[in-house]
């Protein structure tokens, strides 16, 4: 029966061990910030994965049967939900860094504090009452530990708290000593609610025509990101380096910028994006303006007039252009005569005195149009020769998962802007799927997230726009399914062309039953861990 019991606590042990990574995962896709982890924290704490635990904490405590029996039965279902975790695939699977081996260290220390301290205050092994008791005492605290998993984790993080400031300012100091070696370097700084991380791959690609060029890759754009892109990959001979700049609260901006001293620097918009943290959409113009108040005086801002909070907003510290795809007389630079075509795009960008330039492109979307009017004023200011503006634009690619067009051999149209769903952008994305007229017109999107207040009102907006636009809408999960469906039925769509399904794995196998030659399906968002 030792045997059988120890092995019992093996599987406990492992399935605690799990349940602390799965949320030290919640944790860094929440940035290692308690605030917006205790924010994810607060509506998923109660679910029924934890609540299962809590039953069987009630099973051992309770006298239905023996405690031997009842750990067995702990130990069957901690089994069939070890495999559940070994299976399940995650969007934003935990990076193993240094920070993340560090917490679960102290989680793990901190585990193992506790159960010494129960195991002091039931008594010693020899103990008659501890003999009979044990069971029931060890399999109690794991399940307890393994209920609040995530507070460990959150003190793991407290108790860390002074380790990694020491370590983020030592990090801090080494990259700025490295911008200070290169004085002749033009940073490049990039910033707005959306269009940054397209508008940073634009302009890395014509600028490294005639340039040599580092941008910080993938989503790298918090001050930790651009620390290591500078420590880890920057080179002396770098001639410019573009700064992508996230913030999901004031001064995240202006930190990066303290940083990198950036010469030139693009706001792409300023939409209603993470207004959980932001509370307002004023805070949000404060902070993506950050970047252009930290400009020198001799610098360069390169502003998207086509949102309101970034035309209304006035720059006297630095010379601004303005630059949009509507018709606004205030843009000195703007697209003229856009044409969409089975190959691309072709446009005009017009700007002061009588200046055009003609070009092509393989993008589609006035979005992705009015994030390479702002590269291309950023290449021109950076003396770009236009012939090599030209040839770059011509040979961009679309950034993975933004608004992709992709052709199967059987003759289905996708368009991927899986990544990161905003108002102006899902607009844009249903807008280029209503012109695909081939086939049938179908969308996949579990709608928008970090929306606060505006939340249900934008994404019933969403479903009113797919509902007067699109042949098939396919809503999936929860977070969103109310409002995305309330706003497709508030139109004239064909409600037996409406789905709602539980995951995107079923969404696919509906796809399958549905889908015939000719046919283009959107798929719009893909919804983090943290919302799923």
């Amino acid at each position: 029966m030792i045997a059988v019991l120890i092995a019992i606590y093996a599987i406990c042990a492992v399935y605690l061990l799990l349940n602390l990574k799965y949320d030290i995962q919640m944790l860094q896709q929440n940035s290692y910030r308690l605030d917006r982890y205790w924010r994810w924290l607060k509506p998923n704490f109660a679910s029924a994965w934890r609540l299962t635990d809590v039953v069987l904490l009630l099973l051992i405590l309770s006298t239905l049967s023996t405690p031997f029996i009842n750990a067995l039965i702990i130990a069957v279902v901690f089994i069939a939900k070890i495999v559940i975790i070994l299976r399940k695939k995650y969007k934003k699977p935990l990076v193993f860094t240094n920070r993340v081996r560090r917490i679960y260290s102290v989680a793990g220390v901190i585990v193992i504090a506790i159960a010494a301290a129960v195991a002091i205050v039931c008594g010693t092994k020899g103990n008659a009452l501890w003999f009979y008791s044990g069971p029931v005492v060890t399999l109690a605290t794991i399940l307890l530990l393994s209920i609040f998993s995530c507070a460990i984790v959150a003190l793991a993080v407290i108790i860390l708290s002074p380790v990694e400031k020491n370590i983020n300012k030592k990090f801090y100091n080494d990259a700025a000593r490295i911008l200070r070696s290169m004085p002749d370097l033009t940073v490049v700084g990039i910033t707005g609610s959306y269009g940054k991380t397209s508008t940073k791959h634009y302009l890395n690609a014509i600028l490294s025509e005639h340039y040599d060029v580092l941008m910080t890759p993938g989503s790298y754009n918090t001050t930790m990101g651009v620390i290591r892109t500078v420590r880890e990959m920057m080179k002396p001979y770098n001639s410019i380096f573009i700064c992508e700049m996230g913030a999901k609260q004031k001064n995240d901006v202006k930190e990066i910028c303290d940083l990198v001293n950036p010469q030139i620097g693009i706001v792409t918009a300023v939409g209603p994006m993470h207004l959980e943290s932001f509370k307002t959409i004023e805070n949000v113009q404060a902070t993506k303006f950050e970047l252009v108040d930290a400009l020198p005086s001799d610098g360069l801002a390169v502003i998207n007039n086509d949102f309101e909070y970034c035309a209304n907003r006035p720059v006297s510290n630095v010379e601004a252009i303005r630059y949009g795809v509507a018709d606004n007389k205030d843009c000195q630079y703007s697209a003229k005569n856009v044409k969409y075509n089975p190959d691309g795009t072709e446009f005009t960008v017009a700007g002061p005195d009588g200046f055009t330039l003609e070009l092509k492109t393989k993008l589609v979307g006035e979005c992705n149009i009015s994030n390479l009017v702002a590269a291309v004023i950023v290449a021109l200011h950076l003396r770009v020769p236009t012939d090599k503006i030209k040839y770059a634009v011509a040979h961009i690619e679309q950034v993975e998962h933004r608004l992709n067009v992709k052709r199967t051999p059987g003759g289905i149209t996708i368009i991927d802007d899986a990544f990161n769903s905003n108002p102006a952008g899902s607009r844009m994305a249903v807008e280029v799927l209503s012109h695909f007229t081939q086939g049938k017109r179908i969308i996949v999107t579990p709608g928008m997230i970090e929306l606060g207040e505006k939340q249900y009102e934008l994404n019933k907006e969403l479903g009113r726009n797919i509902g007067n636009n699109v042949d098939v809408a396919v809503i999936v999960g929860e977070y969103n399914r109310d409002a995305l469906v309330d706003g497709v039925k508030s139109t004239e769509f064909d409600e037996k062309n409406l789905h709602t399904v539980a995951s995107f794995n079923d969404a696919q196998k509906l796809l399958a039953q549905i889908m015939r030659s000719g046919d283009t399906v959107l798929y719009e968002n893909d919804l983090p861990d943290t919302f799923k």
